[in-house]
């Protein structure tokens, strides 16, 4: 049997995970991902049932190799803890005594505050099948216990190593809603940005004829205004809302983004300027075609194709 003193494993690196006869190596190989996930390295087992070394653990660890690799085999229980200054029990039914029962998140905190002190700390976990037996239970100093439905009350043996591990590391942050990473810092848009974003829209949704009847354009204009200004913009986001509006503009479906310039469609110009191009028409097509009496009709093809 190894010696329980291992002086390559600093108090500060967190709780011992101890699986009691743990019967799936798949099942190991998953709490040591977890474990790995949540920045714990200490896996220990008791008399697993495939034995150990197992392949199918270092599979289903997932490159958890260096947890893997440091495993450490006890022949029981009482071995396997004997170093420990202090050892949470994982169960999640009710037992007879007098030990203290904690939640997750005030299991982690405690944890935490004990290996800040130097204390070597631990975490029992049960078989899958039926977990710890109350003898085994009796080797803890307290009990933690997860807020499950009481009509389904079975953790995997990972999931339940899962949620421990994360609140050791989440009791370890400065902030426990400290992310590993943040959105972008957008500076809000100036008014001056969106009044010149509600003008944009405005004059587009104008040639359209949007505001029907007349009379209910202020309060049409008015609700725009107020579903605009609620999001409290990032001048970002204005530039994609303008391109938006842009685009539709610009292009219909009679004639879509890359079908020619849109300036030049009739269909896109505003009422009154439509009505400008169609007499400039009028006039071209009443001009006389000067001293080239051979050029060819205003839109035709060529006299040959005539």
């Amino acid at each position: 049997m190894p010696s329980t003193e291992d002086p390559t494993i600093p108090s500060t690196a967190g709780p011992a995970i101890i699986l009691v006869e743990p019967q799936l190596g798949e099942n190991i190989g998953m709490v040591a991902r977890a474990m790995a996930n949540f920045g714990l390295v200490e896996l220990r087992l008791v008399n697993p049932r495939d034995g150990w070394p197992n392949e199918k653990a270092r599979a289903a660890a997932s490159r958890a190799d260096h947890v893997i690799d440091a495993v450490r085999v006890f022949d029981d229980l009482a071995s396997a803890i004997a170093d420990l200054n202090f050892v949470f029990a994982t169960t999640a039914r009710e037992r007879d005594g007098f030990k203290q029962v904690r939640g997750p998140v005030e299991a982690g905190r405690a944890l935490r505050t004990r290996s800040q002190a130097g204390l070597r700390t631990g975490i029992l976990f049960g078989r899958e099948r039926f977990g710890l037996y109350n003898d085994e239970v009796g080797l803890a100093d307290e009990i933690v216990t997860f807020p499950v439905d009481p009509g389904f009350s079975s953790l995997n043996i990972a999931q339940a190593v899962l949620l421990m591990s994360y609140e050791w590391m989440k009791s370890g942050l400065e902030d426990e809603t400290q992310t590993n990473f943040t959105g972008p810092e957008l500076v809000p848009a100036t008014k001056e940005q969106l009044h010149s974003l509600f003008a944009y829209l405005e004059g587009a949704l104008e040639a359209r004829g949007y505001f029907r009847p007349e009379a209910k354009k202020p309060k049409m204009v008015d609700n725009l205004r107020a579903v605009l200004t609620r999001a409290g913009f990032a001048e970002p986001e204005l530039k994609v809302l303008r391109g938006i509006i842009s685009s539709l503009d610009r292009f219909s479906p009679a004639m879509p983004r890359g079908d020619g310039s849109p300036g030049d469609d009739p269909r896109r110009l505003p009422a009154a300027a439509r009505a400008g191009k169609a007499e400039a028409d009028r006039q071209t097509i009443h001009t006389p075609a000067g001293d080239d009496e051979d050029a060819p009709p205003l839109g035709g093809k060529g006299t040959d194709n005539d």
